[in-house]
């Protein structure tokens, strides 16, 4: 009888390293799908903002577009409307549609 039990706790410790792979290669898949894609992401938005100059035309992620009028070490300034200028952190300029706004107006012109 005990020499059963310690045969099947024998067996038992190779099926669970077996079920040990799949889960690794969750974590595997998850990374490339999930995880390493963000970081691209944000590595981008991160030197889209750090390359912006004055005058350039940005959208906000609320949707206000404007013109940066000044860039302090957090913030800009966008001007919207002739003299009404608003301030905003650096991180609420949409990359996606300061891009797509800047790639139509040089098409348009």
């Amino acid at each position: 009888m005990i020499a059963t039990i310690l045969l099947q706790a024998a067996g038992g410790g190779l099926g669970s390293m077996g079920s040990l792979i799949p889960m690794v290669l969750i974590i595997v898949v998850f990374y490339f799908f999930m995880i390493r894609p963000q970081m691209k992401k944000q590595k981008d938005q991160k030197k889209y903002v750090d390359e912006l100059k004055k005058g350039d035309k940005v959208i906000t992620t609320a949707g206000i577009h404007g013109k940066i009028a000044e860039i302090g070490d957090t913030t800009f300034t966008i001007e919207v409307d002739n003299g009404v200028k608003i301030r905003f952190d650096k991180s609420s300029i949409s990359l996606d549609a300061s891009k797509a706004l800047n790639t139509t107006s040089v098409v348009k012109a």
